[in-house]
């Protein structure tokens, strides 16, 4: 999709011109109000549309009318879950050419039309024999900059999007290294050997089962004089089975998507020289997979993490805080000001928010927040939950340092607790996106699958430095 930013969008010659309306009023465009309006009494509500042909009388074949709700109520994000309403309905209609012209808008939807557009417009189509025709060319008046902007924060969103989609056979730790390395950062691969010596004994501990060599990853953008410097890790676990914990099958279908957090990152990293943020940035992956194989980790064993805390293994299905407490450590230990983790951490965190929402918590609150005010001027939504000590309780072993798991109840937040015992000197925040990151059917403007959660708000957060 291109889109291209024009003066007047009513005078393109286009498949179709979409138009927007208010609740209680009017549209800009005569036909519209005719028939969609005035003869079948079309009201407007948000998400509404009305497709009607202009029979050869306009230079536009047909004119779809987009409900923008009431007034008083529309903002941003309901700009852009809209746009992707029409867009998805022009896709339907087969639709290549296809003209916004939006009146009466009291604010500058320039980026969240742009996001609109592309979100709707994906598709993963890979593996198909046959692929799904797309719109091609969007017209419409607004500021060219922040489009070209937000086209790139798009595409890091589709690279984020295509990653996580991707089968396991594909998306190995090898593959996902293999990335990283094509991004023209500084980047370095750390083999099993040298995160031997590095004393990463509970990353290496969840690869123990599979065959897939496991590689830790470490991206740097660098800029001289840095206004800050920011670590942020992605959690990559390219499968997970379980381990000897084994899930059911029902539960293992799509854990192709447990690196999605790596995706994120690899996203975010692979747009940042575009950018040219003034912040050093570091973005580190711990990429395995968790397999039941013959040297798999077991229930009891003990691990020693890269700064000498012992984990005993309660459940071998908890295995993406190993692999984060180690990457924890490593970040620690390069000198920056923050650190973000994200992760499909907790099915606790899919019970508490659903897919609705991300959970967040960290050690300041001042960063917590301005992380949450980022997500949800970005379209993202996250809700902090607590970081109590009390949650420690459940982790406390009788042979160890801690557990790997805990009791049941309030589960997001004692896998936070147990992350918190690897932060050292730093602002930390951890975002669990286990239900925001693949979605099992369509919502809002996302279709089924990978949604690319967390590039929006990182890129934003990086941006605003």
């Amino acid at each position: 999709m291109e889109i291209k930013v024009v003066q007047d969008a009513k005078s393109i010659e286009s498949d179709i011109l979409v138009v927007n309306k208010f609740e209680d009023e009017n549209t800009t465009n005569e036909l519209a109000n005719k028939y969609a309006v005035e003869q079948d009494n079309f009201k407007g509500k948000f998400g509404e549309t009305y497709l009607l042909p202009t029979y050869g009388q306009e230079v536009y074949r047909k004119v779809l009318v987009l409900g923008l709700g009431k007034r008083n109520e529309f903002n941003p994000n309901k700009m852009r879950e809209a746009v992707a309403k029409a867009i998805k309905k022009c896709v339907q209609m087969e639709a290549k050419k296809v003209a916004f012209s939006l009146d009466g808008i009291e604010f500058d939807y320039s980026e969240q039309f742009t996001m609109g557009a592309f979100i709707a417009d994906y598709t993963f189509d890979k593996y198909k024999s046959e692929k799904k025709e797309k719109v091609q060319e969007v017209y419409v008046q607004a500021n060219a900059d922040i489009v070209k902007k937000a086209e790139k924060i798009a595409a890091a969103m589709t690279f984020a999007r295509n990653l996580a989609n991707e089968p396991a056979q594909f998306a190995t730790p090898t593959e996902l290294a293999n990335i990283a390395c094509d991004l023209g950062l500084d980047t370095k691969i750390y083999n099993k050997d040298e995160c031997e010596r590095m004393g990463m004994g509970a990353f290496l501990a969840v690869s123990r089962g599979s065959a897939q060599e496991p590689k830790f990853i470490h991206m740097k953008y660098q800029v001289d004089n840095p206004k800050k410097k920011i670590a942020i890790i992605g959690k990559g676990i390219t499968f997970d089975s379980g381990g000897l914990d084994i899930k059911p099958p029902s539960s293992m279908l799509t854990m192709k998507d447990d690196m999605s957090a790596a995706a994120c990152v690899l996203g975010v990293m692979s747009i940042l020289r575009e950018f040219h943020p003034q912040v050093e940035v570091h973005g580190i992956i711990a990429a395995c997979e968790n397999m039941p194989g013959c040297s798999a980790y077991k229930p009891g064993d003990i691990l020693t993490a890269m700064n000498g805390k012992t984990i005993e293994v309660d459940n071998t299905d908890a295995e993406g805080r190993l692999t984060l407490a180690d990457a924890l450590c490593y970040a620690c230990e390069l000198g920056v000001d923050e650190v973000i983790d994200l992760a499909t951490l907790t099915g606790a965190c899919m019970v508490a928010l659903g897919t609705n929402a991300a959970g967040i918590m960290g050690n300041d609150e001042n960063f917590v927040k301005t992380l949450i005010d980022t997500a949800e001027r970005n379209g993202e939504r996250y809700w902090e939950l607590p970081l109590w000590e009390e949650y420690f309780d459940s982790l406390k072993s009788d042979i160890a340092d801690m557990k790997n798991t805990g009791a049941r109840w309030g589960g997001a937040s004692i896998a936070g607790v147990f992350l918190q015992k690897f932060v050292k000197d730093v602002k930390w925040a951890h975002i669990d996106i286990a239900g925001t990151a693949f979605l099992d059917k369509p919502q809002k403007e996302f279709i089924k699958g990978a949604t690319g959660a967390g590039v929006r708000t990182l890129l934003h957060y990086i941006l605003e430095q």
